[in-house]
């Protein structure tokens, strides 16, 4: 295990954390930084596997809530509720998930300058919808009706575009429907469980033959890292954009989609 290649995972592993969960495309900026710094793992293993330390963070922070829900659920009809919108949120994107697999992963994914542009342009649509008017009806994740859960989750889709960013699109799209900034991200939050997990065995269950866990130390560093920092930017991330909104991510993908653009025309 070289010193260089534990570092490089750290670093991702970091980046992961960081961005998992804020609406800057978490696999766009590993894909680029990946590009840049030359890091290539075969079957994509330790991008697919540090990705289940962001999992079991959210998992962490919101299992009490999560267990009284699915308690609840046979007794009290706002838990059901809540639990069916998650599923219909989920559903769209297993089923293109699924079927668009392959595409996604040899050729998206292997597409710098889509993900570059496509960070840019969501920046441009997250700072647009975060100062529309629009009049903010649902201040509670749990209290999203079921036609605006599932709308949600065909907006959701988009992000199996590499820079969309699956964060970025459930709130745009929650946003724009009328949830409030906190709730908008909270429901992101509850989405990513079933969303991150199912693509995390999809993903594990497709590449199963070219898997490479040589590089056990780098993954096991990426993956405490992601775990780590995804558990602080969960609990700082509801407060901020309750306060300041989404501006934030809008510039900063703004600004990293053009320098990994720039760098990109210039050959690098």
């Amino acid at each position: 295990m070289e010193d260089g290649a534990v570092f490089t995972a750290f670093i991702l592993g970091i980046l992961e954390g960081l961005t998992e969960f804020i609406p800057v495309s978490s696999t766009g900026h590993i894909l680029l930084a990946g590009h840049f710094l030359g890091f290539h793992s075969a079957g994509k293993t330790f991008e697919v596997v540090i990705q289940l330390g962001a999992v079991l963070a959210i998992l962490g922070i919101y299992a009490d809530r999560l267990m009284r829900t699915l308690r609840n659920i046979p007794t009290d009809p706002q838990a059901r509720r809540f639990a069916a919108s998650v599923l219909i949120a989920f559903l769209p994107a297993m089923v293109v998930g699924v079927l668009a697999h392959d595409i996604i992963k040899t050729v998206l994914f292997e597409t710098p300058m889509l993900i570059a542009v496509m960070l840019i342009l969501g920046g441009v649509v997250l700072l647009i919808v975060d100062e529309l008017p629009i009049e903010q009806r649902y201040h509670e994740a749990d209290h999203f009706p079921l036609r605006m859960a599932f709308v949600i989750g065909v907006v959701q889709c988009l992000a199996m575009i590499p820079g969309v960013s699956r964060s970025g699109a459930t709130i745009v799209g929650a946003l724009a429907m009328g949830a409030d900034k906190r709730a908008a991200a909270e429901f992101s939050f509850f989405l990513s469980m079933p969303t991150m997990a199912g693509a995390f065995a999809f993903d594990i269950y497709k590449s199963r033959d070219v898997l490479d866990w040589a590089a056990a130390g780098e993954i096991i560093v990426g993956f405490i890292a992601a775990f780590v920092v995804a558990v602080l930017v969960v609990n700082w991330l509801l407060g901020y954009v309750s306060r300041h909104g989404y501006a934030l991510f809008g510039w900063w993908r703004i600004i990293v989609g053009s320098m990994a653009l720039t760098a990109l025309l210039l050959g690098y």
